[in-house]
């Protein structure tokens, strides 16, 4: 019985996967032009602007203990660190947040003319990427990790496949919550007419207990620019830190502000993948309507 949630968000996908699917396995979809997730787009606004997701929000998550350890001594300061600053976003976040607006631009063989890579241009902090469809190996597991990782796609159904692999030690969400370096992530671009559907699944060994699946739409808008990408310069924004001081709560910190301003009970809130399942939903109405419910269980 345990494993029926599992057997469940694998039909499902597996049935978005079939209704996206074009009627050809080899069909290719011309993917080029400039994609906006702003324009006439507002899912899950809230966790896809600024500032995103609250620290002690870990809803959905398939999170571990030790990720979820690691958010709790997070601290939003961190940023301000002057090694943080200038970081970009890694790109299991930045196709989603903070909504991307991107140009997709076709790389072809010169003396073919086919069709071997796309490239997408304008992610945060201009770690924008390459996405190979040359048929070449990724690296071995000893080369460099990059925030935009290394990208190798397929036409499966016409839909792009995309494989990532070598992606810098990061975050999945702007709360804490860590991306090991030893994480995948697979991608499906679909493309009906002016609207380019992302799905993402992100799979960590270290960090998350099952593939982690999102869900991007974006519109074609022939008006988008992409702007020159700039310097960025650091500054001292916390004089109060003192040289090699790394801000974090202490072990064993627990974050109640979130459940306390949403009236949801604590335990919801700390994520797990069990939470991101409709039978939760009946857990959830135990815990608010039960003889002990409250918001803020849980130690401090």
């Amino acid at each position: 019985m345990a494993a029926a949630p599992s057997r469940l968000r694998i039909v499902t996908f597996a049935s978005v996967l079939t209704l996206f699917a074009g009627p050809a396995a080899a069909q290719q979809i011309d993917l080029a032009g400039m994609w906006s997730s702003t324009r006439g787009n507002h899912e899950e606004l809230p966790l896809r602007g600024d500032p995103g997701v609250e620290v002690g929000e870990y809803i959905g998550i398939p999170l571990t203990d030790g990720a979820r350890q690691h958010a709790e001594t997070w601290t939003p300061t961190m940023h301000s660190l002057l090694e943080w600053q200038g970081r970009p976003h890694p790109v299991t976040y930045s196709m989603r947040a903070p909504r991307p607006d991107f140009r997709m631009g076709p790389v072809v063989d010169p003396q073919t003319e086919r069709l071997i890579g796309y490239t997408i241009t304008n992610l945060f902090g201009r770690a924008d990427r390459t996405i190979w469809l040359d048929g070449r190996p990724h690296p071995s597991k000893y080369a460099e990790h990059q925030w935009q990782g290394f990208s190798t796609g397929e036409w499966v159904n016409g839909a792009l496949k995309v494989t990532t692999t070598h992606i810098k030690y990061s975050f999945v969400h702007r709360n804490g919550i860590p991306l090991s370096p030893y994480a995948v992530m697979t991608e499906y671009y679909w493309r009906r007419g002016d609207l380019l559907t992302l799905a993402i699944i992100v799979e960590d060994p270290i960090y998350l207990t099952e593939p982690m699946v999102r869900t991007s739409t974006f519109r074609w808008d022939p008006n988008l620019t992409v702007p020159p990408p700039l310097p960025f310069e650091v500054a001292e924004e916390l004089p109060s830190l003192q040289r090699g001081q790394v801000p974090a709560y202490p072990l064993g910190t627990k974050h109640h502000d979130y459940a306390d301003s949403k009236h949801i009970p604590f335990e919801a809130t700390q994520g797990g993948a069990h939470t991101a399942y409709p039978e939760y939903m009946n857990r959830l109405k135990e815990l608010m309507h039960g003889p002990a419910s409250t918001s803020s269980s849980g130690t401090r």
